[in-house]
């Protein structure tokens, strides 16, 4: 472990400052700066979202455009993911050693700058090798936001507040479903990367409004100016007529540099492996389903392409539904009770759409939209999870691996998706889904840890 070395009264005073600042966050209300910097971040998450799915919608028409065969519609899909693969690892270690917000600014600039280069695709080849580049953008951009606004927050109501946050990543799944269904039969496929577009204006309010988290601050020795950060926030909040009671400090974390090793050793090595195993299962599952739905329901079942985007929508819908029922409850149902209960629930109407053959798109829509919803209230609040199980020296990095798995499950849903509807058959696609969600189950059971209601210092010291 790499210890700093500074003489014991500067590490203690230095410890001391952090817990301070701490203590400081965690009796604050949500202030007017903290909840427009959840919704800046949030539009920026939204678009994320957006670009992750926007390929789903275009690849309808990109089938019989370019004449792609299921395993290089399955490529097409996974290269994106291949590429957030590395975006979360690179810049949530990024993020621990230069700052949040400079990070969240070159990850936006990078998604953006390939959805242009997507317009001008010309085959499955220049297609992959895009979507791969601005995977890397939107793979750093989630992690490092998540840690972000979890570190403005204190424990009461954060899982509410940093899920509310998290829907809109959902939202920008649903908002690429409407403008698929309106747009793409009309304009065709390059529509969905017209639009994705947008967020380069996000960079104006991020860049010139926002300050630096005060926990990332406080925890690289500048103190200075998380105080700084920490007292506009108090002022914002007496201003509203908010009284503040006296910090309570908890345990002053331990004064460590961020190093990779830490997330096996100690208490941080059945965290990190529950965490990958979830991350992992969830997102294999729910990931391969929607990303395959409208091209499934237009290949298999020959709907016409409206009604395919419509059904694919429809299940994108049926997913924030189910993703702000979660927020509105995770914390008082607790993260582990929820997650436990949900990948067990899931596996039955797979096991049942299996049984039944899938031999209709009225049952995919229904029993596959219905196992979707449910993984999706794991999926979108992992985030919130995995950054409240990590001190504030890994939160973006530990974060990042975390969701790297996210992206290795992404990438490897719709080739498991086409290589079965090519060999076997579409029901065995759902009874392994089912299988997969199962060990996600059990792993959750046996090694997670419940955090709700509790200060992150706390948790992680």
């Amino acid at each position: 472990m790499n210890v700093m070395q500074p003489m014991p009264a500067e590490a203690a005073n230095a410890a001391d400052q952090q817990a301070e600042i701490s203590a400081r966050l965690e009796r604050l209300p949500i202030t007017r700066e903290v909840f427009w910097a959840r919704n800046i971040i949030g539009a920026a998450t939204f678009f994320d979202g957006y670009t992750v799915i926007a390929i789903a919608y275009a690849m309808p028409v990109l089938v019989r455009e370019w004449g792609l065969s299921p395993s290089q519609t399955g490529m097409i899909l996974s290269m994106g993911y291949l590429g957030q693969l590395i975006g979360a690892l690179l810049f949530g270690w990024l993020a621990e050693k230069i700052g949040r917000l400079k990070v969240l600014l070159f990850t936006i600039l990078l998604f953006v700058s390939m959805d242009v280069a997507c317009l001008f695709a010309a085959g499955a080849g220049m297609m992959m090798a895009f979507r791969f580049v601005q995977g890397i953008g939107t793979g750093g951009e989630v992690p490092v936001a998540s840690a972000y606004i979890n570190e403005l927050i204190g424990s009461k109501g954060r899982g509410r507040f940093f899920l509310l946050y998290e829907v809109m990543f959902l939202l920008g799944l649903v908002g690429a479903g409407l403008i698929g269904y309106f747009m793409v039969p009309v304009y065709g496929w390059k529509a969905m990367f017209v639009v994705g577009l947008v967020p380069a204006i996000l960079m104006i309010p991020l860049r010139w409004f926002l300050k630096e988290s005060p926990r990332w601050l406080a925890a690289n020795g500048r103190y200075q100016e998380a105080d700084a950060i920490v007292t506009r926030m108090e002022e914002s909040a007496r201003a509203a007529g908010k009284e503040l009671p006296e910090p309570k400090r908890v345990q002053a974390p331990v004064r460590r540099t961020s190093d990779w090793r830490e997330l096996f050793q100690g208490i941080y090595l059945k965290r990190t492996l529950s965490i990958w195993a979830m991350w992992f299962t969830a997102y294999t599952v729910a990931n391969g389903t929607i990303t395959w739905l409208p091209t499934l329901y237009r290949q298999v079942f020959n709907l016409p392409l409206q009604t395919s985007i419509l059904y694919g929508f429809l299940t994108s819908l049926g997913g924030v539904i189910a993703a702000v029922s979660c927020a509105l409850l995770i914390d008082k149902v607790g993260r582990k009770r929820w997650y436990t209960g949900a990948l067990l629930l899931a596996p039955l109407p797979l096991l049942t759409l299996a049984w039944l053959g899938a031999t209709s798109a009225i049952q995919v829509l229904v029993l596959g939209g219905l196992a979707y919803a449910i993984v999706q209230t794991v999926t979108f609040s992992l985030y919130l999870y995995s950054a409240e199980i990590y001190p504030t020296r890994l939160r973006a990095f530990g974060t990042g691996t975390g969701s790297a798995w996210l992206r290795l499950g992404s990438s490897t849903g719709p080739i498991i998706v086409g290589t079965l509807m090519s060999s076997l058959g579409i029901q065995y696609v759902f009874a392994s889904f089912a299988a997969i969600l199962i060990i996600g189950a059990i792993v959750t059971m046996l090694f997670a840890v419940e955090t709700k209601g509790r200060v992150l210092e706390e948790l992680s010291p």
